[in-house]
C-alpha cells in the first residue's frame, strides 16, 4: 500500500495550485510518499491520484454545530479519583461542574469522562461510572453551559446515560472494540464518534509496546476501525480520528506520531490530538508533575496545529485559548473569533 503525507505548510506566500490541506488553515504543494521496505521520496501534490487528494483536501463536515476550517479546543474534565493530570481535583459533583463551567468559558466543547485510561488504570465499574458523568452533564445543561459534550467512555450503558443527560458525541480510546454494544448505540443515536488507537487496555497499554512502523501502523489500525464503524452504520462524516498519543507508545513511538501527523488526514476525517500533561512531555521538558507540563503541552498542541490537527484535547483550556489566538494572528491573517 503506498501512503501520502502532506507537507503542511502555512505560509502566506502561497504558490499558485497548492491544494487546502482538509478544507482548513494549511496549504501543501507536494507529498511524502511512503511505503513499508522502501525509501521515502517526494512528489509533487498535482501528481496525487484523484481519490487520495479528494481525502486530503476536502473540507470536513460540521461536527456537533462546530465549524472545523480552524483548530478547535476541547476541555478535559476527569470526574475520577485517580486522574493522573489532576489527582482528582474535580471528583466531587460541585468541583467537577465549577470547572465545567470555568473551561466553558473558553472552550470549543467539553470531554467529560468517569473513567480513568492512565497507564496500569483498573476498569471502573459501570453503575459507579454512569454515576459520575450523568449527573454532572446534566447539571451543565441545566445551568445553561451550551457547548457540545463530549463523553469520554467505551461503554454503551455510560454512553447512553450520558446522551440522556445532554452530551452530543461519543470519545472512545477503544475506538468501538471494547463493548460491542456501543457502535451500534452510536448508529442509533447519529452522534458523532472519536475513535482512538490504543492496544490492549489502559492496564496493560504500556507493557512495551512495539510496532513495525508505528505511524503506518496505527495508521492502518484506524482504517480498519473506520471500516468497522461504517460497517455498523456509522457514516464517515461524523467519525473523529485520534492517534492516541501516550496510549499504548513510547516517548519515541509518540514524537513519530506528531511529526507525521499530517498522514491522517488521508483517511477524510478530522483529527483529534490529546497529548497534554502525558508523561512523554514531563520526561523531554524535564517537567516531573503533571501541572508542571503546561509549557511542553502548548509546544505540542501548536505542533499538531501547524500539521492540521483541528481538535486539540487539553487540560488547560484558557492558556492553549491564548496560544491559538497568538499563534494565528503571527501565521496568518485571519482573525481569531469564538463562532
Amino acid at each position: 500500500m503506498i501512503y501520502y503525507r502532506p507537507i503542511a505548510m502555512n505560509d502566506a506566500a502561497r504558490p499558485a495550485g497548492a491544494m487546502p490541506l482538509a478544507g482548513g488553515w494549511l496549504w501543501f504543494d507536494r507529498v511524502e510518499v511512503l511505503a513499508r521496505g522502501r525509501p521515502a521520496r517526494l512528489m509533487p501534490a498535482a501528481d496525487l491520484p484523484y481519490d487520495r487528494a479528494a481525502l486530503l483536501t476536502a473540507a470536513r463536515p460540521i461536527l456537533a454545530g462546530l465549524d472545523l476550517a480552524r483548530p478547535r479546543v476541547m476541555g478535559v474534565l476527569n470526574v475520577t479519583p485517580d486522574s493522573f493530570s489532576d489527582g482528582g481535583r474535580f471528583f466531587e459533583a460541585d468541583a467537577a461542574l465549577m470547572q465545567a463551567q470555568v473551561m466553558a468559558r473558553d472552550a470549543d466543547l467539553l470531554d467529560i469522562g468517569g473513567e480513568s485510561t492512565r497507564p496500569g488504570a483498573a476498569e471502573v465499574l459501570l453503575a459507579e461510572e454512569v454515576a459520575r458523568v450523568a449527573p454532572v452533564i446534566a447539571a451543565l445543561r441545566k445551568g445553561g453551559v451550551g457547548v457540545p459534550i463530549s463523553v469520554d467512555t467505551r461503554k454503551a450503558a455510560v454512553a447512553e446515560a450520558a446522551l440522556d443527560a445532554g452530551a452530543d458525541l461519543v470519545n472512545d480510546v477503544a475506538a468501538l472494540a471494547f463493548d460491542p454494544a456501543l457502535g451500534p448505540l452510536v448508529a442509533a443515536r447519529g452522534v458523532p464518534v472519536v475513535l482512538m488507537h490504543s492496544i490492549a487496555t489502559p492496564a496493560t497499554m504500556q507493557n512495551d509496546p512495539r510496532y513495525e512502523d508505528v505511524l503506518l501502523d496505527v495508521y492502518d489500525a484506524l482504517a480498519a476501525r473506520i471500516a468497522a464503524s461504517e460497517a455498523m452504520g456509522i457514516a464517515r462524516q461524523r467519525i473523529v480520528v485520534d492517534p492516541g498519543i501516550g496510549f499504548g507508545k513510547t516517548a519515541a513511538h509518540n514524537l513519530t506520531l506528531l511529526r507525521g501527523l499530517a498522514l491522517f488526514h488521508g483517511l477524510g476525517c478530522p483529527v483529534l490530538i490529546g497529548a497534554s500533561r502525558k508523561r512523554f512531555i514531563g520526561t523531554i521538558g524535564r517537567a516531573e508533575a503533571p501541572e508542571a507540563r503546561l509549557p511542553g503541552s502548548l509546544a505540542v498542541a501548536l505542533a499538531g496545529v501547524a500539521q492540521g490537527a483541528q481538535i486539540l484535547r487539553v487540560h488547560d483550556v484558557a492558556e492553549t485559548r491564548q496560544a491559538l489566538r497568538l499563534w494565528r494572528a503571527s501565521t496568518g491573517p485571519e482573525r481569531e473569533d469564538r463562532t
